[in-house]
């Protein structure tokens, strides 16, 4: 069974609560870190190798992204941790001065299932790159996060398919639960906030189970993992508010690789506060934009002929410079400008998404005390 018991100490980061949804679950916050403060709810681009795919940090900059992300298996497979760290750490390596985020490669465990084996200890993973097998503890794993220097970091932890039995649920989440215990114990630096994650697969009492047991841990932010594996979507809106609602109110709740539009509005209002996803520049690389109207093929023929942008009411540079007709011609042409065009939409699409329903929140809760004020005088 899970032990529980308080173990997290020198926590680095401070979150602020600014304003809830006075209609929902939904918060305004502010994650403070040693580089910058997050607004919350926000959406965090995926930059796996140290980069965004396809967009430069100037071209990030004026989206104003809270977070980026970078993955700890990744780099320690390529070019390795030592040499980011030798480099000045993953900020200056990359030349991104904001919040960051390092994912574990948890995620890893599960998408390259025919290269590893999971044992109670640890991960043995065969290089995806060189086929040499290479070990992984929650130590070990901590380790190569606080050389890549991160401001939030994840602990190894094991992500289950859909379908799984019960019994792999119950595994995941037991073996989680004891590494973040063991990645806590070998934390060194003061400066980076050690988030904890929700495992249980599609079992809603592990769920429960998982997020009381490590809220109970304190740790300085929670996050919930092992969704959007392939469950239908009423099974992952099911946990998702299920989780969120047993986590502390008080620490900022981070949903991982989720990144729909309707998504993102649906879980925020059920009290998440970050986000992150490799959808927005997936998309972009194939030739697809977000827009109000939904999801837009850009290589479709009708828009040939279109002088318009690819959503009338997104701020971003590609909206406001580039018709669609300009687009389309470049995504079917196979310029690479189109997909960086694209993907530099799509991200800024999400990440305004966001900081919009950040301020619809804030607008709320304001319109509420004003008007219980005006009641009671």
């Amino acid at each position: 069974m899970i032990q529980d018991g308080p173990l997290a100490a020198g926590i680095p980061v401070r979150f602020d609560i600014v304003a809830t949804s006075p209609s929902a679950a939904g918060r305004a916050g502010l994650l403070h870190t040693p580089h910058g403060a997050i607004e919350t709810p926000a959406f965090m681009p995926v930059g796996t190798q140290a980069t965004v795919k396809g967009l430069l940090p100037s071209d990030l900059r004026p989206i104003r992204p809270q977070c980026v992300l970078a993955n700890a298996y990744h780099l320690a497979v390529r070019p390795g941790a030592a040499m980011v760290a030798r480099r000045g750490g993953v900020h200056a390596f990359m030349r991104w001065d904001g919040p960051m985020l390092t994912d574990s490669g948890g995620f890893q465990v599960f998408s390259l299932s025919d290269l590893r084996q999971v044992d109670d200890h640890g991960v043995t993973i065969n290089s995806h790159l060189t086929g040499q097998p290479r070990r992984f503890t929650p130590a070990s794993v901590i380790k190569i996060e606080e050389q890549i220097g991160a401001d939030i970091i994840m602990p190894l932890d094991v992500c289950i398919g859909y379908p799984s039995s019960r019994a792999e649920a119950e595994q995941a989440l037991e073996r989680t639960h004891v590494w973040a215990q063991q990645a806590l114990r070998s934390q060194r630096r003061s400066d980076q906030a050690l988030f904890a994650i929700v495992q249980g697969g599609m079992e809603p009492d592990l769920r429960v189970q998982a997020a009381r047991a490590l809220a109970a841990e304190g740790f300085p932010g929670y996050a919930i993992g092992g969704l959007s594996v392939g469950e239908p979507r009423e099974r992952c809106d099911e946990l998702v508010a299920l989780t969120a609602a047993e986590l502390p109110t008080e620490k900022p709740r981070y949903l991982m690789g989720v990144g729909e539009p309707d998504q993102l509005l649906t879980y925020a209002a059920t009290g998440v506060d970050m986000f992150d996803c490799v959808l927005p520049t997936r998309l972009g690389r194939t030739g697809y934009a977000y827009t109000a109207a939904g999801k837009l093929n850009v290589a479709r023929a009708s828009l040939r002929l279109e002088r318009g942008p690819l959503d009338t009411d997104c701020p971003c540079w590609t909206c406001a410079t580039y018709s669609r007709a300009y687009l389309h011609h470049l995504t079917r042409a196979g310029e690479p400008l189109g997909a960086r065009l694209l993907s530099l939409h799509n991200v800024a699409y999400l990440v305004t998404l966001l900081r919009r329903y950040r301020a619809s929140i804030i607008a709320e809760a304001d319109a509420a005390t004003a008007g219980g004020r005006t009641a009671t005088a």
